[in-house]
């Protein structure tokens, strides 16, 4: 495989804001969540190099096969996932 772009020696800057955030996002959101999170923004950016290596780290903190395929269509997928959007939606209003 082709090396990827090193973006913290591209941009520095950017990649240590980048980074900040992704520290306090992994202190503030479950971390359950925050794999299918990431996941499913892999799945909408086509980069297959982000899906294959957080969907390993997900089946590696136990996350389920199943729920990780469904979030290809998780907006019209069963019952499993509609805790997930509601988690999403508590987490989006600070709710408990």
């Amino acid at each position: 495989m082709d090396e990827r772009m090193n973006f913290s020696k591209v941009s520095p800057a950017g990649f240590r804001a980048v980074f900040g955030v992704e520290k306090y996002v992994q202190g503030v959101v479950d971390h359950a969540l925050l794999h299918l999170i990431k996941v499913r923004a892999s799945i909408l950016n086509g980069c297959a190099f982000c899906l294959n290596m957080h969907t390993t780290d997900a089946l590696k903190d136990g996350e389920s096969s199943q729920r990780l395929f469904g979030l290809a269509a998780w907006q019209d997928s069963s019952e499993a996932f509609h805790q997930m959007q509601e988690r999403i939606r508590r987490d989006r209003l600070g709710e408990p």
